[in-house]
């Protein structure tokens, strides 16, 4: 029969730490099609073979197609809903107050309704807009057009530690110079319009790589001016690493989500060229086939041969096309570098439980190997009158009240105890 002996009050200690892990994000796995799953849940009809895309994509560690997949965030995109890049492409409003937008759009309500969403829940109203610094009401402080990243509960544990996050973006996309300009340094001609080969200007930079300027963001000082909110929980301003002064975004540590402004991360008066998805049948565009269901953005052979990354590609490309293009070419491309990087916090609670046994105490077993058959204990030299009774405990049950066991804690090894000497064993556990 096994020993009990009661705890006592004052050897049941509380404590609280905290375990901090490195999450390394690399450039490939956001970038590349097999680590990065699109949620295709978005079906137009009309037009052409219609639209299909996403609302938003998870960024997976490897091939999301393994078991051994995890996801580690998702990424997605909106606009506010009174934002000039929405106001300024809105034609109306129909009587039940839905949105009107011109044919040349796609998915503006469902990118309006991104955003909201995520107002809802770290600022508990759908019709609030995103500032950063977080309480500033001023224009420049405004995050009208947003690109949200959402870490999963794996990655981010309990928290994302304060001071930790860096990203790294590149401000402009792909250039590529016009062939009868060659000379020009000017905006126009510098930067990529068509994706044609048969013309005299080269290139797209809808799809490109960008080798431009890069932005590392940071919430450095974000431990000194800590911020709190009611339903988000604590939230820091990222800013440009070179420029403190400038917010870039908002990093919401309890929830998770990282908030960019894309009208501070991109250049966008940058003209903008390529193939995105479109309401249109099948068409020719500077003597090339262009397949239904798609169109050309910033050619000159097209509608707006001068389109801009704001707002012209934000309003008329799908979600697919705009989570394509940031992840794709803002993020750089099949590189094994750091896209970016954070420390995550998991709160551990601990209760400590002190068993000690005094030098009379627990020095015999309850094993029926101890005693022989004429009841002799075995590990005494029944010849030898100095002989002290010893055991190896190498277990320690806790119980209820009930004599009911509760949690069982091995030893890493057996311990002798014997009359000469007290022990005290430190159970913790953990939760």
């Amino acid at each position: 029969m096994a020993v009990f002996k009661a705890i006592n009050p004052v050897d049941v200690k509380a404590s609280k730490s905290s375990l901090n892990q490195l999450i390394d994000v690399v450039q490939a796995d956001v970038s590349g099609s097999t680590t990065r799953k699109k949620m295709l849940v978005f079906v137009t009809g009309g037009v052409g073979p219609g639209v299909t895309s996403s609302l938003f994509q998870t960024v997976y560690d490897q091939d999301y197609t393994l078991q051994t997949a995890n996801p580690i965030f998702d990424m997605t995109f909106g606009l506010y809903w009174s934002g000039s890049v929405v106001t300024g492409s809105q034609t109306g409003e129909d009587a039940n107050g839905k949105l009107l937008f011109p044919s040349s759009s796609l998915m503006m309500r469902e990118k309006i309704n991104i955003y909201k969403q995520f107002a809802q829940l770290l600022l508990g109203n759908a019709t609030s807009r995103f500032y950063s610094p977080v309480g500033s009401t001023t224009e420049a402080a405004r995050i009208d057009n947003a690109l949200f990243l959402s870490f999963k509960r794996l990655f981010t544990r309990d928290s994302i530690k304060r001071e930790t996050v860096a990203l790294k973006v590149f401000t402009t996309a792909a250039m590529v110079i016009d062939a009868g300009n060659a000379g020009s340094t000017s905006d126009g001609d510098r930067n990529a319009w068509s994706p044609f080969t048969n013309t005299s200007v080269l290139g797209t930079n809808v799809n490109s790589t960008s080798t431009g300027s890069s932005m590392i963001i940071t919430d450095i000082g974000s431990s000194q001016n800590q911020q709190k909110t009611v339903y988000g929980g604590d939230v820091g301003r990222l800013v440009d690493s070179n420029d403190t002064t400038e917010s870039i975004g908002l990093c919401y540590y309890d929830e998770g989500v990282i908030i960019l402004n894309i009208n501070k991360i991109i250049s966008g008066s940058q003209f903008v060229s390529g193939v995105i998805d479109a309401m249109s049948t099948a068409q020719t565009i500077e003597a090339d086939s262009i397949s239904a269901g798609k169109t050309v953005i910033g050619t000159p052979g097209g509608e707006n041969p001068k389109a801009r990354f704001v707002p012209d590609f934000l309003v008329s490309a799908s979600m697919d096309n705009i989570i394509d293009h940031f992840a794709g070419c803002r993020f750089q491309s099949g590189s094994a570098l750091t896209m970016g990087t954070f420390q995550n916090m998991t709160q551990i609670n601990s209760t400590l439980i002190f068993c000690r046994a005094a030098a009379d105490e627990f020095n015999y077993s309850s094993n029926p190997t101890f005693i022989d058959s004429k009841n002799n204990i075995v590990v005494i030299d029944a010849n030898d009158k100095t002989s002290r009774a010893f055991s190896m405990p190498t277990t320690i049950g806790l119980y209820d009240a009930s004599d009911t066991l509760l949690a069982v804690a091995k030893l890493s090894r057996p311990i002798e105890k014997n009359d000469q000497k007290d022990i005290t064993w430190r159970v913790r556990l953990d939760f």
